[in-house]
């Protein structure tokens, strides 16, 4: 790697945070946010471009000062580690993972070794590299599916036991294990989030909403797990960043909070309210693409609901989400039906294949 064009310049900044998995969906929707509202830190965006990974995503703030974007693999332990000296990291807020739960059952192995492996790697970087840590934070951020499943009633909580169902699921949970456990063992300051479902714009395909909405367009059919009755909890992506942002900054040390969007919908009453959506904004009758559900086989270990409860989150730092369902949906699908070519790259995989070698060491 060679030392970039800014290095020497670090010290101006009051921060040097390492946002990783920066270009994916949730990444994304925070550096922008980081990136915009302290233009006093350094942002630096390591992402190793996956699938997932898409810079067209960061377009609008590539060119500020403050932002710097770096290709590499968290599973790079001397990658990793080069990085946290040459760039001076003070702060890692660490988003990078697989997470897919089919494709976890398919390929655990993958989800191991990037969500536990590259975890690792990242932490006994920064428990190397802050020897005399005062404010030095690292950040986890994860996932309600560590939890396992709920029934008719209750909420996960941030005392709740692990009880992770799907190679994901696991692959997270053990993740969180490492970061509690480097806070008890080193002494490393972390925090820890998990939050439940999130939605908005930038989102890959692969995942429910932005795969309904394009299939729809498209008069493909809609798969439904089993009956469609199991339950999530919708967070958006935007409410998401901005309470990663608040404990990232105002949560103590240690500590573990959830993150929910209070909007528990089953799978089919949200896939019908996008029909009810997309079918009127593309002018169609009224109902015409429900005949595009299509229930298939239920996934192995499908957990049944998930339902977060952000009590702690909001009586101790004030955060209660924005957006409901509803109007956060809304605004979803009309972010898809104007950014068509967006979809199309990312499903074409164009976008690919003009990244695959512009960003190598740097």
């Amino acid at each position: 790697m060679e030392i970039p064009t800014k290095y020497f310049e670090m010290n101006q900044f009051k921060k040097t945070i390492l946002i990783t998995g920066g270009a994916g969906f949730i990444g994304s929707h925070l550096v922008r946010l980081m990136v915009n509202k302290y233009p006093s830190y350094k942002i630096i965006n390591l992402d190793k471009l996956t699938y997932a990974g898409n810079l067209d995503n960061l377009r609008d703030i590539e060119h500020k000062e403050n932002y710097h974007f770096i290709k590499a693999d968290i599973c790079d332990a001397q990658e990793v580690n080069r990085i946290f000296d040459l760039y001076a990291i003070d702060n890692v807020i660490h988003l990078a993972a697989e997470s897919h739960v089919d494709r976890s059952i398919s390929n655990p192995l993958e989800f191991l070794q990037t969500n536990v492996i590259g975890t690792v790697n990242l932490l006994n970087a920064a428990k190397n590299a802050w020897v005399n840590q005062n404010e030095n934070i690292f950040y986890h951020v994860s996932t309600d599916e560590v939890y396992g499943s709920l029934g008719s009633e209750g909420m996960f909580t941030e005392k709740t036991s692990y009880d992770p169902r799907s190679p994901y699921s696991a692959s997270k949970a053990s993740s969180d294990h490492f970061v509690r456990a480097y806070h008890e063992t080193y002494g490393l300051n972390v925090k820890i989030s998990n939050c439940s479902n999130n939605y908005g714009s930038h989102q890959f395909p692969e995942k429910l909403i932005p795969l309904v909405i394009n299939n729809i367009v498209h008069k493909k059919p809609l798969p439904i797990y089993g009956k469609g009755d199991n339950v999530r909890d919708w967070l958006h992506v935007v409410d998401h960043a901005e309470a990663i942002d608040l404990i990232f900054h105002k949560g103590k040390i240690g500590e573990t909070f959830n993150i929910g969007g209070h909007n528990e919908r089953q799978n089919i009453e949200l896939v019908k309210l996008l029909i009810q959506l997309v079918d009127k904004k593309l002018g169609r009758e009224e109902g015409d693409s429900l005949s595009l559900i299509t229930y298939v086989k239920d996934r192995s270990g499908h957990d049944q609901r998930y339902a977060i409860d952000a009590s702690k989150l909001e009586n101790i730092l004030g955060w209660t989400p924005r957006y409901n369902v509803e109007d956060g949906i809304e605004e979803t699908v009309d972010w898809y039906l104007s950014n068509n070519e967006w979809i199309d790259n990312i499903v074409s995989g164009d976008y690919l294949n003009y990244y695959k070698n512009q960003y190598v060491n740097r």
